[in-house]
């Protein structure tokens, strides 16, 4: 019921709460209450709000059955050979792995959330409300314990391996101060050095190949460390790539050189990314021809540049292998390389203890592949900035700017409280609400404060 297979996809909902609601990203379709997601004046009563939410829970109980199956009791009950045992004990650590990327998106966006784990007895009674501080360790305890069942770095494209946990670690601890109240950079810095340490993911050559139909393939490969994947013919979806490509297109831009059939008029960015970019950076993919910079209605596609960094055709110019032009086979970067260098050089600037790799190198090292000048001085708001450059409209946004106390005052951009210029808003909205819908379900269930 509600929000259909297309709305309600993971990745298409994760985007859009942390593109539209920030500096990086408009939408101009007016579906229900999106138009909220715009001006950061969503209430508890949101169907994106709630989508979000309910997708979250969803691969969490998935992953719970999962787990609650491959017992060690279970495997004995079943009796696999030690070979399909393993296998299996790799497949369990993995599940785990995505449970606790699923509860770290929860408390991310939604704080106190419910917490349920493979011991819960289903159809019982609802969950408790669990601690966003609670949770976050948990989170954390999950990541540490699985590492000796994971994969080795890179052995297979599109697994969760060490060097995917450890990635997520270091997201989780360099949040840990919005979190808990207390800072944990130094470990943050920790688990991003061993992602560099581990010397097998490489930056790609080229920054803009990273975002196409092959970016499965080649030097690009090299520096993706978790993707979602998806393929035109066998992962067809209206979300995912296929939304994030075909709504990014449309005004005077040729949907063949994006590899679809048609665009859907809906996102653009404002002029907060556009003014980050020197005229020479070539990260700065904007499509400005009939565009204007200015955002003056929200719904209009032509106000706000269009961005042409994701596209459905390879890097020999090949379109996807989907001869419809519906589904494209360009896979979603979660984490990748940059990511990690950018994050190593914040936690020690934040006061981490790093290794003999200092911020200043960290950060002049992404910038060296996208071929801009070094920066001869690093400070915490060149870091927010060069995140902005390097990973816009890759999902990382709005829990950036609240990291760095940027989100809800003191810095604005287009229609931020329901204004053309911007505004500030109630610090209630550095969380989500919880559904109605939930609370009204679960009695266990307090409402984040001033929803």
């Amino acid at each position: 019921m509600g929000i259909d297979e297309g709305f309600s996809n993971y990745l298409r909902q994760y985007w859009k709460a942390q593109e539209l609601t920030t500096d990086e990203a408009i939408i101009a379709w007016n579906d229900g209450s999106l138009p909220d997601y715009n001006k950061v004046t969503w209430n508890s009563s949101n169907e994106f709000v709630r989508a979000m939410y309910d997708r979250i829970f969803y691969q969490i109980s998935l992953c719970n059955e999962f787990i609650r199956q491959t017992s060690d009791a279970k495997i004995d009950e079943r009796g696999y050979s030690e070979a399909e045992r393993s296998n299996v004990r790799t497949y369990r650590a993995e599940a785990r792995f995505l449970r606790a990327l699923s509860y770290w998106h929860a408390i991310d966006m939604y704080g106190d959330v419910p917490f349920f784990t493979e011991t819960a007895n289903v159809g019982s009674t609802p969950p408790p409300q669990g601690k966003r501080a609670d949770i976050y360790a948990y989170v954390v305890k999950e990541l540490q314990e699985i590492d000796g069942d994971l994969i080795a770095p890179k052995t297979e494209y599109a697994r969760a391996d060490k060097a995917t946990a450890w990635t997520l670690l270091s997201k989780v601890y360099l949040n840990a101060s919005v979190y808990t109240g207390t800072a944990r950079n130094t470990e943050a810095a920790t688990y991003a050095k061993k992602v560099l340490d581990a010397n097998v993911y490489k930056l790609a050559p080229t920054y803009k190949n990273l975002f196409l139909a092959d970016n499965d393939k080649g030097a690009t490969r090299d520096e993706v460390i978790f993707p979602i994947t998806f393929d035109g013919l066998r992962t067809k979806t209206f979300g995912g790539m296929t939304f994030l490509i075909h709504a990014s297109v449309g005004g005077e831009m040729k949907p063949s050189n994006f590899g679809i059939n048609g665009g859907w008029y809906g996102l653009r960015t404002k002029k907060n990314l556009v003014d980050l970019f020197s005229a020479t950076d070539p990260r700065a993919m904007f499509f400005t021809e009939g565009q204007n910079k200015e955002i003056n209605d929200i719904f209009s596609f032509t106000d706000g540049y269009a961005v042409s960094k994701y596209r459905n055709v390879t890097t020999a110019g090949v379109a996807g292998s989907d001869a419809t032009g519906d589904f494209p086979d360009t896979d979603f970067p979660m984490f990748r390389l940059a990511d990690v260098y950018l994050m190593y050089a914040e936690a020690v600037l934040r006061g981490g203890a790093g290794g003999s790799l200092t911020p200043l190198q960290a950060v002049n090292t992404v910038r060296a592949r996208a071929g801009v000048p070094a920066l001869a001085t690093l400070s915490l708001d060149d870091v927010l900035a060069e995140r902005g450059r390097e990973l816009y409209w890759e999902g990382h946004r709005r829990t950036d700017l609240i990291r760095f106390g940027k989100y809800v005052a003191g810095y604005n951009w287009p229609f931020k409280g329901g204004v053309k210029n911007g505004q500030d808003v109630n610090t209630k909205y550095r969380l989500f609400p919880i559904p109605v819908t939930d609370l009204t379900a679960n009695p266990n269930l307090k409402q984040n404060p001033g929803y």
